[in-house]
């Protein structure tokens, strides 16, 4: 098997059986994200203690790119300091922007099979889905028992 099939095949496993798409019961943090572009719409749900990500999911509905690259990023985060998932985030965006190192983008794990798709410039923002909504829902401060209402 090619690295093209594998990366394939990994992004189909995590967009028909994504093991993070659900509502989070007790999740502190809540942020909606949606790409205007091609209609991808999810919802983050966090559930952070003492700075560190226990939990998370996400809702909604999107191309198998932004599905799959939610379930991905969730798997990366949980059990992460905000601070660390913040640095994911950031090493994300520089990889689908061609400017990671190779250390960012063997951090990213599976995540990193979406790396073909800067190449892709349509397909682009439907990738940093989740993880924009991510960089946001952190950026506003989610701490723990400070719930943040779905907006955009």
């Amino acid at each position: 098997m090619d690295l093209k099939s594998l990366y394939r095949e990994i992004i189909n496993e995590h967009n028909l059986h994504p093991a993070h798409k659900h509502d989070l019961e007790g999740a502190t943090a809540d942020h909606r994200g949606v790409n205007p572009s091609c209609g991808d719409d999810i919802r983050l749900q966090l559930k952070i203690k003492d700075g560190v990500i226990e939990d998370a999911a996400f809702v909604g509905s999107g191309c198998a790119i932004s599905q799959a690259s939610a379930d991905m990023m969730i798997d990366l985060i949980v059990g992460k300091s905000t601070e660390e998932a913040m640095t994911l985030a950031d090493g994300f965006m520089r990889m689908i922007q061609g400017k990671a190192d190779d250390a960012e983008i063997e951090a990213l794990e599976e995540a990193a099979a979406l790396q073909s798709v800067s190449k892709m410039p349509a397909r682009v923002k439907c990738a940093e889905l989740g993880w924009r909504t991510l960089g946001k829902t952190l950026a506003e401060g989610a701490a723990e028992g400070e719930g943040h209402q779905p907006h955009c």
